[in-house]
């Protein structure tokens, strides 16, 4: 590794790797600096520092915490050649994808990780987990927004929680590991990429998205009050999708009532995603709204992404919006719109 060690900043927010047990349960309170002396052979690989930006339950993440580790990661982006940011398992994903959105083109690792059991425990996979996202950190050849955890390295748009207790506890869908951890080691499937632009930062999140959950027979109180407030409506229907006849109409005519309403269709199923042609309940959306499409995206890259686009473009340009969604971004899309890998 040669005499200097890269220099790796971590960044704390809380979670379970964080967390002591309470009388209620347990509850983050172990410090950054706390954290690091459980992984004392940190010190072979990298040179670290620590700062604790927040300490909360992943549950009460949220994107103005996005925000700040974004700023923070900004202010100390050329003091530092990588980050590890320590959080909660239940909404790392999200966290993950909206990062990927929020800094893009990154030649420097911005890597996350956490643990399902808390680093103060026995029998703890917070230990493995902080020291292997040190170890890639570190390496020269790490770039861009991804979440190390049980050995694996996943694209930051690409996890996904699969697991609520055993420690593989993520997946990456659809799209290979970036890496394995092994011994020290890192062993890499997917190549490094070769950035066009230099690093841009994003400070800006609409969360004025709402997610509405398809069920059989589903009837919706009030949808008129979902399109009045929400910038965009995602939603999560059946398979390749469509919308079930029971709240087809009201959806029609409130989506040509609210033209500057985004609407996005994704899919409940975790693989393969989503395809609108394939059926007549999709067709006939496809043919009388204007919508755009998840495909093989994950549901928490989707919510990430517009997030991040509606606080950043205008989005009564429908073009423009089309555009920006469908751009390849930190492997977010493998077929897409036009069906071909890239």
């Amino acid at each position: 590794m040669g005499n200097e060690k890269r220099k790796v900043l971590l960044i704390a927010t809380g979670g379970t790797i964080a967390s002591s047990a309470s009388e209620h349960g347990l509850r983050p309170s172990v410090s950054s600096s706390e954290i690091i002396k459980f992984i004392p052979e940190v010190t072979d690989y990298a040179d670290v520092s620590t700062m604790q930006l927040c300490s909360v339950d992943s549950t009460n993440m949220k994107p103005e915490i996005w925000v700040d580790i974004v700023k923070t990661i900004k202010d100390n982006y050329d003091k530092y050649d990588g980050f590890v940011i320590a959080h909660g398992t239940d909404t790392m994903a999200y966290t993950a994808a909206a990062l990927s959105y929020l800094i893009q083109n990154s030649k420097k690792p911005i890597v996350l990780t956490g643990s399902q059991r808390p680093i103060e425990f026995k029998e703890t996979d917070g230990t493995r987990n902080l020291l292997d996202a040190f170890i890639y950190a570190a390496d020269p050849r790490s770039q861009d927004v991804s979440i190390v955890f049980d050995g694996k390295v996943i694209a930051g748009t690409r996890a996904k929680k699969v697991r609520s207790k055993s420690f593989n506890a993520f997946d990456s869908i659809d799209y290979p590991f970036i890496a394995i951890i092994q011994g020290g080691q890192i062993m890499r499937y997917i190549e490094p990429k070769e950035f066009s632009n230099e690093v841009t930062f994003y400070e800006h999140v609409d969360d004025k998205v709402y997610l509405m959950k398809l069920i059989p027979g589903m009837k919706v109180h009030d949808m008129e009050s979902i399109f009045k407030y929400y910038d965009a409506i995602i939603v999560e229907s059946f398979g390749v999708g469509g919308i079930p006849d029971t709240v087809e109409d009201d959806f029609y005519k409130l989506v040509a009532k609210y033209p500057d309403t985004v609407i996005i269709m994704s899919t409940q199923v975790s693989h393969e995603g989503s395809d609108m042609t394939v059926y007549e309940v999709g067709q006939k959306i496809k043919s009388e709204c204007h919508f755009l499409e998840s495909y093989d995206m994950t549901l928490e890259a989707v919510i990430a992404k517009t997030m991040w686009m509606l606080a950043n473009i205008n989005i009564k340009d429908k073009a423009l919006i089309e555009d920006v969604f469908y751009a390849h971004i930190n492997y977010d899309l493998i077929f897409g719109k036009n069906r071909e890998a890239k």
